[in-house]
């Protein structure tokens, strides 16, 4: 199939790119460097430094790979984007390309507002993309499990059925986001079923939990093809900033009780959904919500499985409690279904002790470029208001 991937240099953007071209599909990938930008901006660096992405897609050609397109462009971008459809006529586009980081959206004032920009517009854009040049071309949209955030109910997969005073109906699941990122990811969500009711488009929106892991088996032909991995608190997924923790000695940070429970996944899981919801699309008219994840963890028992895999190669590592930045539920009921995946062929990767010291050798190889300053949170979600 012929596929775009909006974002296709991001932490999950290149290796679905790799991933998916060596399955034998025609790859395309638009990227605006935003997040190399803002890391630069910021001054929190990747653990290992990335070719851009005209070199890495001669490297992946050169070792035997498919060839993958590149054009350099921003979603927000009208005239930069539609010119990408008409040149690529994608058969399904892939939705990466939005500001992904909660902390960052509640930096202040010119992040937020950068944030609802960039993710709702890009959104909007991408739909009148899809409906002025290919109305057939099916959208999968990375949505964020933290979209439902932690209801006292089963989270459905997307959908709930509802009786009420003697009447039944099928609504999307209510949603309440914890930060203003996953506030537009909800946006998304209804800008899309509004414009499949309206258009008929095509829709699969993959409500996605935190993600781990460094390592593909496309990433394993060159270093240099290795994916941004973030560890500060800005980019950073939470089970990667406690492998970087363990290697440089800094007890693994836990904010608040550390009983906040979400669903993660391994990186190869995530490339192996995004395949199956490529190649089993949607139909006209339909949004499909699948919810993403394979095991679900509180944060205190993430930290302590990397406690014991780090002791298993000789690293001791502590585990520090932490005034909570974020305004969330620390103790609470959750018990997401995860079902559709699943039935269309997922085999999920469990976290096993393997991965985990998979990873903590990986980033030993990397230990003298740890910046420990970047890592301590900043970003709180309760501002002070200043004074004048």
């Amino acid at each position: 199939m012929r596929v775009l991937i909006l974002g296709g240099d991001g932490y999950l953007g290149w290796p679905t790119a790799m991933y998916l071209s060596s399955r034998g599909h025609d790859v395309t990938v638009m990227d605006n460097y935003f997040r190399r930008r803002v890391c630069l901006e910021l001054d929190i660096p990747f653990l290992v430094d990335a070719p851009n992405l005209h070199e890495r897609a001669a490297l992946w050609r050169a070792l035997g790979g498919s060839r993958i397109e590149v054009r350099i462009g921003d979603v927000t971008n009208y005239e930069e984007l539609s010119d990408t459809f008409r040149v690529t006529e994608p058969e399904v586009v892939i939705h990466y390309a939005e500001q992904p980081s909660a902390p960052y959206s509640m930096m202040g004032q010119r992040e937020a507002i950068f944030t609802l920009q960039n993710n709702l517009i890009g959104t909007a854009n991408l739909v009148h993309a899809v409906h002025s040049l290919n109305p057939d071309c099916h959208i999968v949209k990375l949505g964020t499990m933290g979209e439902y955030g932690t209801p006292n109910i089963d989270i459905e997969e997307g959908w709930i059925d509802i009786d009420h005073n003697g009447r039944s109906d099928r609504f999307l699941f209510p949603r309440q986001a914890g930060s203003l990122y996953h506030t537009t990811k909800v946006q998304d969500t209804d800008l899309l079923w509004f414009y499949v009711r309206t258009w008929g488009l095509r829709v699969t929106d993959l409500m996605q939990g935190p993600v781990y892991g460094v390592f593909t088996e496309e990433m394993r032909f060159d270093d240099n093809l290795v994916t941004h991995f973030n560890y500060d608190e800005i980019f950073g997924t939470v089970l990667n900033r406690f492998i970087v923790q363990a290697v440089a000695g800094i007890p693994l940070t836990v904010y608040g009780t550390g009983e906040q429970i979400r669903g993660y996944l391994n990186l190869i899981d995530t490339l192996e959904c995004l395949r199956l919801a490529v190649e089993n699309p949607a139909t006209r008219g339909e949004l499909r919500v699948c919810n993403q994840f394979t095991e679900t963890f509180s944060v205190n028992e993430l930290a302590r499985k990397v406690v014991d895999a780090a002791a298993s190669i000789g690293i001791n590592v502590s585990i520090e409690n932490h005034i909570n930045p974020r305004i969330e539920a620390e103790e609470h009921y959750y018990n997401p279904v995860r079902r559709k995946l699943l039935d269309l062929g997922l085999e999920p990767h469990p976290l096993t002790e393997e991965v985990l010291t998979g990873m903590l050798s990986f980033v030993r190889k990397h230990e003298e470029c740890i910046r420990s300053e970047v890592i301590l949170p900043r970003t709180k979600w309760q501002q002070t208001a200043a004074k004048g």
